[in-house]
């Protein structure tokens, strides 16, 4: 089984360590993929003109009080790496809070978890980054759209580490377009019911939306789950207490019902 899970805007910067080692992360064969993309975005970064840090910090979708974003991405072939669960700090990771969870947990997490980047493609959250500012809706100089540029390059690399089992999808909408699963597979909505006049009423939610998934993830980690197919995914998620209800379609999609925020 694998989780897809989405980058954090926000990451925590390793205070100490060797830099990051394209050829040590998941997936080696992505290596070059990695580095052009890696380059062509610290090339960017280091130009220091006036007009060309305007430049970069509109082709990252920065405003001038981020500045130090590009500062940063600017060494990152210098910059300390720590593990990906270590450096994504957003309400999902929050929410999951691996460090808490026992070892055997860990390891599975380790084992089944992949997050999606801009910058990398896709890795292990055990994998060794530096903390970075570049969204899969980029578009780099020589390097293009990140979008259609990951979708060439993940299929075939992912296809074959999909292949053993279920998907379980948990990306926003600009990650899940990196790579789609050939396999089975099930995309993961949140929605929250509430009882308004006496009528149970659905709504989408977007910061709790991130926050349940993240918790999703720590209890399957807790569960040690295994499933063999989508199904035994739904009733994996049940037996873990959630109301989980199927929506038809080309897709699988899915909605996991929270009535407590």
């Amino acid at each position: 089984m694998l989780i897809l899970l989405p980058p954090s805007e926000g990451k925590t910067p390793a205070t100490e360590g060797s830099p990051v080692d394209h050829a040590q992360l998941w997936l080696p064969g992505l290596a070059g993929a990695r580095q052009r993309v890696f380059n062509r975005l610290v090339a960017m970064c280091r130009r220091s003109s006036a007009r060309s840090v305007a430049d970069s910090l509109k082709v990252l979708g920065l405003s001038e009080g981020q500045r130090d974003e590009i500062a940063r991405n600017a060494v990152l072939a210098e910059a300390p790496a720590a593990p990906a669960i270590e450096v994504y700090t957003g309400v999902l990771y929050e929410a999951l809070d691996a460090p808490t969870l026992p070892p055997a947990a860990q390891s599975w997490l380790g084992e089944s978890a992949v997050v999606f980047s801009g910058l990398w493609g896709a890795v292990r959250l055990g994998d060794r980054i530096p903390a970075y500012r570049c969204s899969v809706g980029v578009s780099l100089p020589t390097v293009g759209g990140l979008t259609p540029y990951w979708k060439k390059h993940l299929k075939p690399a992912l296809d074959p580490a999909a292949a053993d089992g279920p998907v379980l999808d948990l990306r926003s909408g600009a990650y899940g377009a990196m790579w789609q699963p050939a396999g089975e597979a099930a995309t993961v909505r949140v929605l929250h019911e509430r009882i308004v006049g006496g009528v149970p009423k659905r709504s989408v939610v977007s910061h709790f939306n991130k926050a349940t998934k993240g918790r999703i993830v720590r209890a399957l980690a807790e569960s040690a789950a295994a499933p063999a197919s989508i199904d035994e995914v739904v009733g994996t998620l049940r037996d873990l207490k959630y109301t989980v209800e199927e929506q038809p379609g080309k897709v699988r999609q899915l909605d996991v019902v929270v009535r407590e925020l």
